[in-house]
């Protein structure tokens, strides 16, 4: 099935729904305005479909390969990687000194969907490095800014983030590699590590390791870790290349899916590195990188939802059988069965609502970065920080349960290889992992997030959600604006049970139970939320006589499906928040075990 970039969505998006006016009118991306979005988003939809979606099925077949110590890229990724670098794709939102374009990261994560969604194993690779000049813009010293950061942006080099040990996965206090002063400056690293997203490969010259390890004097556990760059080959004064470092891949992964993307196992002996950074605060460092990596993991989970659909929608219209209720055609295609297209609805509601919260998210970013004032860059990052783990976990369940639904809609030919459904569903099945899982997302949403302001942050968006209902109010009448309705005052008990939970020293187990239905419900209602706003911007632009009829109508549609599927349930997300954390205490191995 072709793919094909949803850019008049993506555009109608950053506009109408995630607040790309306001950011404009910041003045801080003097560059950046409607007309460039547009050339943007269809110049990588046409890259991401010409280049990057035809060699999706071969990397899943054949793989990317191990042997004697290096990995090979899956066929046609080393040539279409030279094409991506070439284009300038990886520093579309990088600083203009390094030899980005300094385009809004919201701008980037919009394209950077349609390359997730035409190769997610490709993806990761670009989106790692993206991460990669994040951390060194941030902390990195004018030195290593001036060796490392123009590599990275134009593409030459690529990054990776290297955390996982055997026996340190979500708990990185516990990772036991260790660097030891060389007594010139550098440091020895020694250790293995796991799960390294294209820790090596063939398609650059060299690959740039932000590595966590511990000194010698480092106290235990988390406060102990430092962040330290290993270069795959010695980085000349000139900026040549020199010899190669003494980090090797000692094999891959062979995984469920994304199997162009090399997860591989690293050994480091005594190999040579630079402290990122300062001495013991690794970890605060390297969440500036995984920060931006989760909500890019979150787009990841739009894109490949947005192929499973494209795909299932595809069939959808193609396959017939049955008589149609509508029509009374006999062998109808199978688009003309309600609960068919009721699914196909739902995934494409889905989709939007996960599209609105990431790009929210990114442009709350972008305006933490550049707003005029401080308050006002405060009340923005506060709101990033909020939407971060939402974006991440949410999204990426999207991306599962719509590739679910899209290999349901082939029935079972969808449970036939060759179709590709099966690909995207096992493709997705990673995002809720990786990047912190969701449970930690969650974990992080309520025990971090939501209080630091004193649930500030929450709050205003609570608000903003009921200015959107009152409006919301004069295009819809009945149960679409009841059921909002419901949801927001659903998120606003469950926002203030927690928050007085949180406030009781014994009453930890009650919030951490809450954690995961309390991020889903967040992300059901602020979905709902930007598909609200989706719907209200289309209506205007209807009774304006501007642009499309049916396509704007679809708006409004998607609302209202959400709102039957998904906002009628916030009830009993609402129920599961309040559960408590006594029952599952309870609950021993010899219950759980029958």
């Amino acid at each position: 099935m072709t793919y094909r970039a949803p850019v008049r969505d993506l555009a109608f998006t950053l506009q109408a729904v995630a607040g790309m006016p306001e950011l404009e009118a910041t003045g801080a991306f003097p560059d950046y305005d409607a007309d460039v979005a547009g050339a943007v988003l269809e110049a990588a939809g046409q890259f991401s479909e010409e280049v990057l979606a035809p060699l999706n099925r071969i990397g899943d077949q054949k793989g990317s390969t191990y042997a004697n110590g290096s990995v090979t890229a899956a066929p046609g990724f080393v040539d279409a990687y030279h094409q991506f670098a070439a284009g300038g794709w990886t520093g579309l939102a990088a600083p203009v000194a390094a030899g980005g374009q300094g385009l809004p990261k919201a701008l980037e994560l919009a394209a950077f969907e349609t390359v997730h969604a035409a190769n997610m194993a490709f993806g990761l690779c670009p989106m790692l490095s993206q991460a990669a000049i994040e951390a060194l813009e941030q902390v990195g010293t004018a030195e290593q800014k001036s060796k490392y950061l123009g590599k990275l942006v134009s593409g030459e080099w690529t990054g990776a983030m290297v955390l996982t040990e055997p026996g340190a996965g979500s708990d990185l206090g516990a990772l036991t590699a260790t660097a030891t002063p060389n007594g010139d400056g550098t440091y020895a690293l020694n250790g293995q590590k796991i799960f390294i997203t294209w820790g090596d490969h063939d398609a650059t010259d060299n690959i740039l390791h932000l590595v966590l390890a511990r000194l010698p004097d480092a106290p235990s556990g988390p406060k102990g870790i430092s962040l330290f760059l290993a270069s795959k080959y010695d980085v000349r004064t000139d900026g040549t290349l020199g010899e190669r470092n003494t980090f090797r891949p000692v094999g891959i992964e062979h995984k469920l899916g994304i199997h162009a993307s090399p997860t591989c196992v690293m050994a480091y002996e005594g190999a040579r590195a630079e402290l990122v950074g300062r001495p013991n605060e690794g970890l605060a460092h390297m969440f500036v990188m995984m920060n931006a990596a989760r909500l890019a993991v979150g787009v990841e989970g739009v894109g490949i939802a947005e192929r499973a659909y494209q795909q299932a929608l595809a069939y959808a219209l193609e396959r017939r059988q049955g008589r149609s209720v509508w029509t009374g055609e006999a062998g109808a295609p199978i688009f003309d069965h309600p609960d068919v297209r009721r699914m196909l609805g739902v995934m494409k509601a889905k989709i939007s609502a996960a599209r609105g919260i990431c790009l929210s998210t990114a442009v709350a970013a972008d305006l933490a970065g550049s707003a005029a004032d401080d308050e006002t860059r405060r009340r923005w990052k506060a709101r990033e920080d909020l939407l971060t783990p939402i974006a991440k976990a949410w999204s990426t369940d999207v991306g599962c349960e719509v590739a679910s639904m899209g290999v349901q809609v082939h029935g079972g030919m969808g449970f036939i290889e060759e179709t590709g459904a099966a690909q995207h569903y096992r493709d997705a099945r990673i995002a809720p992992i990786y990047e912190g899982t969701n449970g930690i997302q969650a974990m992080d949403l309520v025990g971090r997030k939501l209080s630091m302001d004193g649930g500030e942050a929450a709050r205003a968006v609570i608000a903003e959600m009921k200015d959107t209902l009152a409006l919301l109010a004069r295009i819809y009448v009945g149960k679409p604006v009841e059921r909002f309705a419901a949801a927001v005052e659903a998120v606003e008990d469950a926002t203030l049970w927690l928050l007085d939970r949180k406030a009781d020293a014994d009453a930890a187990d009650d919030v951490l139970a809450a954690a995961d239905a309390y991020l889903k419900l967040m992300g059901d209602v602020i979905g709902g939320w930007m598909l609200a706003k989706g719907a209200l911007a289309a209506k205007a632009r209807l009774d304006a006589g501007d642009g499309d009829p049916a396509w704007l109508q679809g708006k409004l549609d998607l609302y209202e499906i959400y709102a039957a599927n998904v906002l009628g349930h916030a009830s009993s997300r609402l129920a599961a928040v309040g559960q408590g954390g006594e029952v599952l205490k309870r609950m021993s191995v010899e219950a759980l075990a029958g």
